[in-house]
């Protein structure tokens, strides 16, 4: 079976205080489970049944069939969304990210600024991405279930914008949790391993989820 709730890459309350234990423990056991869950009873006694997640997304798209795009998208968002956490992260951006961030945005702080100003502006419920667009860095917001995996646009990181993300912890104040998450918990390890994976791939191949 290759659709599985990925075990999270840190302790529960790794994260804290900037995300709590609480806050992760339903996020991850509850919030992605469930879509993990919905994704493998949809696929259940279908050819999607053995094939990876990514595949599950794209057949979904491709067919049209927003209930398991939806279910499936989430887990893959998801998944891709805690390796975009670290604890002691955040901050300045280093390696090839942090010079292409120097290059496309002037410097670290106006990136920090313009990707927590777009992540509070998403309209509802979505996620925000840094990705490498034609060798370049742009920040850009999905709506819901929205992904990348069929875009040219490869995602590096990316934010839960979804109230379950945040609200047990910041209530309705999306932008502090946005804050928190760029000051300090970004894994600019994980964006750096990224982008030499696009790079050395070429930008028709999606970043893998593994």
């Amino acid at each position: 079976m290759n659709i599985v709730l990925p075990v999270l890459p840190y302790p529960l309350d790794a994260l804290e205080p900037h995300i709590s234990r609480r806050t992760l423990a339903a996020h991850h056991g509850h919030h992605h489970a469930d879509y993990v869950e919905k994704t493998l009873a949809l696929v259940k006694d279908s050819p999607l049944e053995s094939a990876p997640l990514e595949e599950v997304v794209l057949a979904a798209a491709e067919h049209g069939d927003a209930t398991l795009f939806n279910a499936a998208a989430q887990a893959w968002n998801h998944d891709f969304y805690w390796r975009s956490l670290r604890p002691g992260g955040g901050g300045d951006a280093h390696g090839d990210v942090g010079r292409l961030i120097e290059e496309g945005f002037g410097s670290q702080k106006a990136f920090r600024r313009a990707l927590a100003a777009l992540a509070g502006e998403q309209f509802g419920s979505g996620w925000a991405w840094l990705v490498l667009d034609e060798g370049g860095l742009e920040i850009l917001n999905t709506p819901n279930a929205g992904n990348l995996l069929d875009s040219a646009q490869l995602p590096l990181l990316c934010i839960d914008l979804w109230e379950h993300a945040y609200y047990l912890d910041y209530e309705h104040r999306r932008a502090d949790y946005v804050a928190a998450v760029v000051g300090n918990l970004l894994n600019w390890d994980f964006a750096n391993e990224n982008l030499a994976r696009a790079q050395a791939d070429g930008t028709e191949a999606a970043v893998s989820w593994r």
